[in-house]
């Protein structure tokens, strides 16, 4: 499939570029008016009691709370003096007379003391506004915003709105930065891998196209589900890296064929057939891992899981569309205007596939394999064992930088006015009369963790009232009360709903305890599927599954250490809230799986390739990881890069989600696919490619499979065979014991009894020894290439099995 797929780019790579400027002007028009399109928030779920509470009271009360905020403070005058008051009640009475605004409440109208501060020098106004949604109510404060300053007095507008609107302002600045820091960084880190400015410059030109046809795709889902602001940091952190991550690996391996001999067609054609494979399997493994965000409820969630998706399926397919047809317009140009670099000259030819650094690397592990597998595996347990002592709590303000006028509010209201929330506790009560009500109210009052109870609007057998408490709205002892007041029995006969911004975070974490499980199973299901489909084993995929566990454990106990226990936060410039929101930790849970699956798939599939040349384990992962090793190293610093532009936004969240990305990337690109891999893979020996009886058939005919490339001969022959018309013992093919499929170390492309294997990349102690009878070493005849040879015999064989 892939190879007939090589040969219809080329045939076809006009009309592909063509398509391509399509997208990237659509994208680059359309598609980036998607900034003003999403909407903030989405972190509750909708089915949950605390939303249920205010579709309730919107209902039978009318819309409660305030949409916007007003801080105004002063550092000489106290509210009741003159210079404070007559500004604030000016810019009151203009306020109530715009048709943006339902209502304002003040200290001036209602004397409440929550709504002075302790030293009188700073009042806070509730505003409320008249539009229906919350993309009617952000245009209405972008157009109200000039009108709430006080003349001579500071002011700090918060509220939900003001906080939608500062993460969506500040979720724009920071995608510019990244892409600003990150994209001169990337270019030359790839000038220097490539050498060249063409090569270099192909990876950035398919990272564009991703971003822009993600963007495209997001917006087209927007008109039918709301999809947050948030989708947009998913869509440029993921977009750039995987495409960056596919191209380098599709051009590699183009130049690779190139350098070989090939012509442009075959080499396109041979590197759809490997490399593009490869892509595929890596693309489809890391959308499901995002796909499976898509079983939560939270807005939010299901946002980062469409952005996430979009971002990599669009860069996949433009590594395996785009990007060959410009490779077969540039041919052997990709490599023109060389950079001359000072290591580069004079450099020595690079090792052989078996004798290079990454080979010795693998075969040291290889010698030790069980020192290695316990060395490893207790360095990431250390660095893991801060997650066992997570604390959860909700999302606020704090996720904003420290001087976002939202998060000023919040902070101050919180430090400096009595009572200390702005986020109380709702209580409805439903079909009781008001004196039946207040008993209730009493109760509530009287137990432990409560400041206040107030009655906050009534109508008929309708009642809301509103619950104080001390702390913060994400705090342990919140959540506590809302678990309490769940628990209390109501009035007699009546309905009681408990919402509010600590019962929408209680929520929030049953609802993702509840759906996390059906998550993993989906990510594992469909990582053992893809894997099976592409290597032919049921044991490899169980075994990446549990690598990637241990790469994301590492990668979650040094996010609990710097950002819920404060360590780095001065440099990382953020603020340790002693906690860490749930959702980020699954969104990293689906990023980070797929990534590490991605450099699974990639050392695999070299590893495979060579299994299925030699039937020798050891000599396949030596072989595997060193044509991978570079690729995979170079691919991981180049993500590094990526996610480190996002390290320096605003937004805590993906600070978070970045570090915690970088420290992945890092075991899992050393410590991971060059120590583990080879270990694991050592100790189990012909075990790593095996597969029962019916799957292995199954595979032989329906898996992503090779087989529809004819091997050729060597471009450079052996020089010791060819001085003397006779093969040397070391070129002549043997026939040696391959296990059947069903069998430890059996596979579809071995699946027969025996199976031809080249003796020249055999090591020697996997050579027949002097126990073997004669007949068995009997090769074909001289002028036949013995890769090919063996392929034939595999194919033959595996067709007499499917039979």
């Amino acid at each position: 499939m892939f190879a007939w797929w090589g040969q219809v780019v080329v045939r076809a790579r006009w009309a592909v570029l063509a398509v391509a400027g399509v997208l990237i002007a659509v994208g680059a028009t359309w598609g980036t008016g998607v900034f003003g399109e999403l909407s903030g928030g989405g972190f509750d779920d909708p089915s949950s009691e605390s939303s249920r509470t205010v579709q309730r009271v919107t209902a039978e009360l009318g819309r409660q709370g305030a949409d916007v905020i007003v801080l105004w403070s002063s550092d000489t005058v106290t509210v009741e003096d003159p210079q404070f008051r007559d500004p604030v009640t000016y810019t009151v009475a203009g306020l109530r007379q715009r048709a943006e605004v339902a209502e304002v409440t003040t200290w001036y109208d209602a004397p409440a003391p929550a709504l002075v501060a302790t030293d009188h020098r700073a009042t806070y106004a509730l505003v409320k506004l008249t539009g229906g949604d919350e993309d009617a109510r952000s245009a209405q404060f972008a157009a109200l915003r000039p009108a709430l300053d006080a003349p001579g007095l500071r002011t700090d507008v918060g509220g939900l709105v003001a906080f939608q609107e500062a993460a969506t302002t500040q979720s724009t600045e920071d995608v510019t930065r990244a892409e600003l820091l990150s994209m001169p960084v990337l270019l030359v880190l790839l000038v220097l891998i490539f050498g060249g400015l063409v090569a270099a410059g192909t990876p950035l030109l398919v990272g564009g196209l991703a971003i822009l046809g993600a963007f495209v795709a997001v917006r087209l889902v927007n008109l039918v589900t709301d999809v947050s602001i948030f989708a947009i940091n998913v869509i440029t952190l993921i977009g750039l890296g995987m495409a960056v991550d596919y191209a380098l690996f599709i051009v590699s391996r183009f130049r690779e064929e190139l350098a070989a001999g090939r012509s442009v067609a075959e080499a396109i054609r041979r590197t759809m057939l490997t490399a593009g494979r490869t892509v595929f399997v890596s693309g489809l493994t890391v959308a499901l891992a995002m796909a499976s965000l898509l079983i939560f409820p939270q807005p939010f969630l299901r946002s980062m899981g469409f952005g996430g998706m979009a971002a990599v399926l669009i860069a996949m397919l433009a590594a395996l569309t785009v990007l060959p047809a410009l490779l077969v317009v540039l041919g052997h140009r990709v490599d023109a205007v060389r950079v001359p670099l000072p290591w580069r000259r004079g450099a020595r030819p690079a090792a052989g596939a078996s004798g290079g650094a990454w080979a010795r690397i693998a075969r040291s592990v290889m010698r030790r394999p069980a020192l290695y597998l316990v060395g490893v595996a207790l360095l990431l347990g250390v660095l893991a064992t801060p997650f066992a002592r997570i604390t959860f709590g909700g999302v606020d303000e704090r996720v904003l930088p420290a001087d976002a006028a939202p998060r000023v509010v919040s902070e101050r209201i919180a430090a400096e006015f009595p009572g200390g929330t702005i986020a109380p506790v709702e209580v409805l009560v439903s079909g009781a009369p008001a004196d039946a009500v207040r008993p209730f109210a009493d109760r509530i009052a009287a137990l432990p963790g409560v400041t206040g109870v107030q009655v906050t609007a009534a109508k008929g057998e309708s009642t809301l009232l509103s619950v104080s408490y001390p702390g913060e709205p994400t705090g342990d002892a919140a959540r506590d009360l809302v678990r309490t007041l769940r628990d209390l029995p109501g009035p007699a006969g009546a309905q009681v709903l408990v919402g509010g911004r600590p019962a929408a975070d209680v929520d929030l974490l049953d609802s993702l305890g509840d759906r996390l499980p059906w998550m993993a199973l989906l990510m594992a299901g469909a990582t053992l599927l893809l894997l099976f489909l592409a290597f032919g084993s049921v044991v490899l995929p169980v075994k990446a599954v549990l690598m990637n566990l241990l790469s994301i454990g590492a990668s979650f106990g040094v996010v609990v250490w710097i950002f819920q226990d404060g360590h780095l936060s001065g440099l990382l410039g953020f603020t340790s809230t002693g906690f860490i929101e749930p959702s980020n930790l699954i969104l990293m849970l689906a990023v980070l799986f797929g990534l590490a699956t991605d450099y699974e798939v990639f050392l695999l599939s070299r590893v495979r390739e060579e299994w299925d040349r030699t039937g020798d384990n050891t000599a396949s992962v030596a072989t595997g990881l060193q044509r991978t090793g570079r690729i995979i190293t170079a691919a991981a610093l180049l993500l590094i890069i990526v996610v480190a532009g996002f390290t320096t936004g605003g937004m805590a969240y993906i600070k978070l989600i970045g570090v915690g990305m970088i420290v992945a990337i890092v075991v899992d690109a050393t410590l991971v696919r060059a120590l583990l891999v080879p270990a694991t893979m050592r100790l189990l020996g012909r075990w790593n490619w095996w597969a029962p009886a019916p799957l292995a058939r199954f595979w032989a005919r329906y898996g992503l499979r090779e087989t529809d490339d004819p091997a050729e001969p060597p471009t450079t022959p052996d020089t010791s065979a060819s001085a003397s018309p006779v093969p040397s013992p070391a070129s002549v093919p043997v026939v040696s014991p391959v296990p059947a499929a069903g069998t430890p170390g059996g596979s579809a492309d071995a699946s027969g009894w025996f199976a031809v294997a080249d003796a020249a990349s055999t090591p020697a102690d996997a050579l027949p020894g002097p126990d073997v009878d004669a007949e068995s070493t009997v090769g074909p005849e001289p002028d036949v290439d013995p890769e090919a040879a063996a392929r034939r015999a595999r194919q033959r064989d595996n067709a007499r099995v499917a039979e």
